[in-house]
């Protein structure tokens, strides 16, 4: 459901935004997804007459029927991504143009209109302009968390895709993601529950894969895990990601990550570290690992760390791993392990502190 159309966004700030003072005191502890900016970004999508009615208005509640088919039949698609303030002042976000086209793929696959790559940039670079001093001061991990996304409004019970959806964006103030510092987490590897399968909606940024997630999380923090990571659908063998990120295995001077499979959530993140690693000197590649292979190259000491990677976390090494009738616990997470070299270069590409070779960061100015 292709539409090219780009949609004018229309100006309405807000005529009270927070004050600078109460701003800046949900700056000095703005936890995660707790705190949101003054204004969000509004587009709407009709059938026959594409996108329309792109506004910049003052952040607050939705109203919608109660029939509307979002509500029902789970059309629901969302992104996340951060703007950081550089050296000078200005900000950048990291990779839109990567997340537009993933927000693409996940509307493709879910039969939604497609958001064209340049709405949903300029939608973000909106927000971020009009609410810049949201952006944490440069110095530290902070950064300004957006939140795209889209739901079906059209009003109705019949089973089919709707013909009316709205395009918003949002945005939080994010802080260190591990005020206390980077730790390990424990992670338990569940046999009973999957995540997605193949020809299902894995590759897709939906919330029916994060709701589908919640019993098995549950059920890791029951086996004292603080992450679940999953296996394959079909053998229930081959690792494929935790419930919200993606998973590398480091062997000494290669880093692996799990072939995509139409199962696993394309992350940007993910991608990016395959070419970080590379520009450290590592050898990077995708390939199939297995829950076996995992726990013997850990005992053998060939597999010398295990992280997780995303938007949110940056990355985050592995420690403890549990599963039924086993428990090993991987190295690293030290300060010199090649997961912290990896997060603190990609972070000093975000943050402006160094040469951003690849192009990926988007000055707003």
């Amino acid at each position: 459901m292709t539409t090219p159309s780009t949609p004018t966004i229309e100006l309405k700030p807000s005529s009270h935004p927070l004050s600078g003072a109460e701003r800046e005191a949900i700056l000095a502890n703005p936890g995660f997804g707790r705190h949101f900016t003054d204004h969000m970004v509004t587009i709407k999508w009709t059938e026959g007459r594409g996108w329309h009615d792109g506004q910049l208005v003052p952040y607050g509640p939705l109203s919608f029927d109660p029939a509307s088919m979002v509500l029902h039949y789970a059309q629901e698609i969302f992104e996340g991504l951060k703007a950081y303030r550089q050296p000078d002042g200005s900000v950048a976000t990291f990779r839109p143009e990567a997340n537009a086209r993933r927000f693409q793929a996940s509307a493709r696959r879910l039969a939604m209109p497609e958001v064209p790559v340049e709405t949903f940039i300029e939608a973000c670079d909106l927000l971020v302009q009009h609410d810049k001093d949201w952006v944490p001061e440069h110095g530290g991990e902070e950064s300004l968390y957006l939140r795209p996304f889209m739901i079906a409004t059209e009003v109705g019970l019949g089973v089919k895709p709707a013909s009316e959806y709205l395009f918003i964006v949002i945005a939080s103030p994010a802080g260190a993601y591990f005020p206390g510092g980077v730790k390990p987490v424990s992670i338990w590897v569940s046999q009973d529950r999957v995540r997605a399968v193949p020809g299902g909606m894995g590759d897709a940024k939906t919330g029916g894969n994060y709701a589908a997630s919640l019993l098995a999380q549950a059920e890791a923090i029951g086996h004292g895990c603080e992450q679940v990571c999953y296996l394959d659908a079909v053998e229930h063998k081959w690792v494929e990601e935790l419930g919200g990120m993606n998973l590398y295995f480091v062997y000494g001077d290669k880093i692996v990550t799990p072939t995509l499979t139409g199962s696993i959530l394309e992350g940007v993140t993910r991608d990016s570290l395959l070419s970080v690693a590379r520009d450290l000197g590592y050898e990077s590649e995708e390939a199939r690992v297995s829950i076996d292979q995992w726990r013997r190259d850990t005992e053998s000491g060939a597999l010398t760390e295990v992280f997780a990677c995303g938007t949110a976390a940056v990355i985050t090494p592995v420690g403890t791993v549990k599963t039924n009738g086993a428990e090993w616990t991987q190295g690293g997470g030290t300060s010199d392990s090649v997961a912290m070299k990896l997060r603190d270069a990609l972070l000093d590409v975000q943050r402006g502190k160094a040469e951003d070779k690849h192009g990926w960061m988007h000055e707003l100015g």
